[in-house]
């Protein structure tokens, strides 16, 4: 009996311990390293964006970062995310990733892409320049910093083209402000809103106008060396313009007198020409 109680507890014995190595191997097997797991779920987000859940493959990326900060998969996991975001339209959510990933993640090589996706999140808020300030003002200041610190890139040039669209911009909003000034003849805000075109947006397409305007009020409440002033101005830059051409009529009364004096003159000698032909 003691014997069989024996073989009875030897094999009672070594079936818990066979279970106990099993369960323990099962175990080990499905453990993973943070970095096999962060790259399953950025696999599966990537799944999700290539599918067009883009929102969803936004979460994913985020949540992929959030295992494994020190991977040198999160930072790209958080610019994806940005991406995903701003694919879709979601452009709040696109500059908390990347004002993040800039803060958290500096001197990172992509550091100039999340530049110009942020500037991009700003330029493509804007409807109406005279509304839209800050979005102007914020787009201005980030395609700035990638045509100044990656002026080799790719990024660089486009944002070269926008920024030029970004000012053009601005200079329409402040024309719009001098104008509505104008007409209500508050002669000081108008005359400081032109300057302003003249001085700070002089590579755009409303200086022209801008220098007639100063002309024009400056003539009109009595001022007419400042008026000469910007009309000089005016001729030397743009002396073929319709806006030259409005300027002269107004420190030249007699501009139209003499303008069909002189066409009478010339149509007298055509007829003479003619007449030698007969």
């Amino acid at each position: 009996m003691q014997f069989k109680f024996n073989f009875k507890f030897l094999i009672i014995f070594l079936f818990v311990f066979g279970c106990s190595n099993k369960d323990e191997k099962i175990t080990i097997i499905k453990e993973k390293n943070l970095e096999t797991q962060m790259i399953e779920v950025y696999n599966q987000a990537m799944e999700e964006f290539e599918r067009g859940d883009a929102i969803y493959a936004g979460k994913k990326f985020a949540e992929a970062e959030l295992i494994f900060p020190q991977s040198i998969w999160a930072p790209r996991a958080v610019l994806m995310s940005a991406y995903s975001y701003f694919s879709q339209g979601y452009y709040d959510d696109a500059k908390i990733d990347l004002e993040r990933f800039l803060l958290k993640y500096k001197n990172h090589p992509q550091t100039d892409y999340a530049y110009y996706l942020l500037a991009l999140c700003h330029y493509d808020q804007i409807i109406d320049e005279k509304k839209d300030l800050s979005e102007i003002v914020n787009a201005k200041k980030y395609f700035e910093i990638v045509i100044k610190n990656y002026p080799n890139t790719d990024y660089a040039a486009d944002s070269k083209y926008k920024l030029d669209l970004v000012v053009e911009m601005m200079a329409s909003k402040e024309m719009y402000l001098a104008r509505y000034y104008n007409q209500r003849e508050k002669w000081v805000p108008a005359i400081n809103r032109f300057k302003k075109v003249v001085n700070d947006y002089e590579t755009t397409i409303y200086v022209e106008e801008a220098l007639h305007r100063l002309v024009e009020i400056h003539y009109k409440i009595g001022l007419v060396e400042e008026a000469q002033k910007y009309a000089s101005l005016l001729g030397y830059n743009y002396q073929s313009s319709k806006w030259y051409e409005a300027s002269y009529k107004i420190l030249n009364q007699n501009y139209e007198t003499k303008k069909i004096k002189n066409k009478k003159k010339q149509d007298t000698i055509l007829k003479k020409f003619k007449k030698i032909f007969k």
